[in-house]
């Protein structure tokens, strides 16, 4: 269960220096229609797309973003059956624990993690916190924990346990947030009430991690939110939070990686940082 929950402090957590290495990690695939990753895609087309997570590492520590599905809960068939398998959406992952051996490959230690943040709870995003050593510090935004305790579920492709069942700290922020040198959060509610990207700047390049604020480039180039919203009515939200991407996407020196592109770079040839 999760061990406190409480507004994030200044400087609180366990980082020295500033973001050195992104490492890209590719957790799974899902089968997704286009029209679910793109307002005004076709329904019949379906996107193998990448279940993405990243690390940021520090001077010292580092920062795990995202964590891909619970594999004991994917592997188990009940809750298989009760959670993954929709008519028209299954989750797919590859052979071992794509999670713990990206990390090793990495050369990173769990005992070095310092935090770990959640872009928002959908399932294919909260499922790597059955790895983190106990009380590890969560950072969610208070609108998606607000969220998570509202009674949401399979409905909402939400796995509540995955954040209220694990041995955490959720530490909660409002809107954009400084984590630490180099490393920020971005308020881009929409997709969620409480979606957050994930700004991080290395030495000659910052990388915004869109999350499913864009699934796909073509969020981007063509300033198309997600076909999807938690809440009916929040797509205003969602179309000004992919209008802010595309704003970043165009500033120099500025890459923003979409959550879930199939053909993007970082995707295709993880661990390649």
């Amino acid at each position: 269960m999760v061990r406190t929950v409480r507004d994030l402090g200044v400087d609180e957590l366990a980082l020295a220096g500033r973001p050195r290495r992104l490492v890209p990690l590719v957790l799974g695939w899902e089968p997704i229609p286009e029209s679910v990753s793109l307002r005004g895609g076709d329904p019949a087309r379906f996107l193998l797309e990448p279940v993405t997570a990243a690390a940021v590492v520090f001077d010292e520590g580092w920062v795990l973003v995202d964590g891909g599905f619970d594999l004991d809960r994917v592997r188990d068939p009940d809750q298989r059956a009760a959670h993954y398998d929709h008519a028209n959406y299954t989750a797919v992952v590859p052979p071992g624990d794509a999670l713990a051996e990206g990390i090793a490959i990495a050369g990173l230690a769990w005992r070095a993690l310092a935090a770990c943040v959640l872009s928002h709870v959908h399932l294919d995003h909260t499922g790597g916190l059955r790895l983190v050593p106990p009380g590890t510090p969560v950072v969610l935004q208070r609108r998606e924990w607000e969220w998570l305790r509202s009674g949401i579920g399979r409905r909402e492709t939400v796995v509540v346990d995955d954040v209220l069942g694990a041995d955490v700290e959720v530490l909660l922020v409002d809107g954009d947030t400084d984590l630490a040198p180099g490393l920020g959060v971005l308020d881009t509610r929409g997709h969620t009430p409480g979606h957050q990207s994930v700004r991080v700047d290395m030495p000659g390049r910052a990388v915004v991690l869109a999350c499913d604020a864009a699934d796909l480039e073509r969020n981007l180039t063509e300033r198309t939110p997600c076909g999807w919203v938690g809440i009916r009515g929040d797509e205003p939200d969602a179309q000004r939070s992919v209008d802010r991407l595309a704003d970043l996407a165009g500033l120099p020196g500025v890459e923003v990686w979409p959550g879930h592109d199939p053909a993007w770079g970082p995707w295709m040839r993880p661990l390649d940082d």
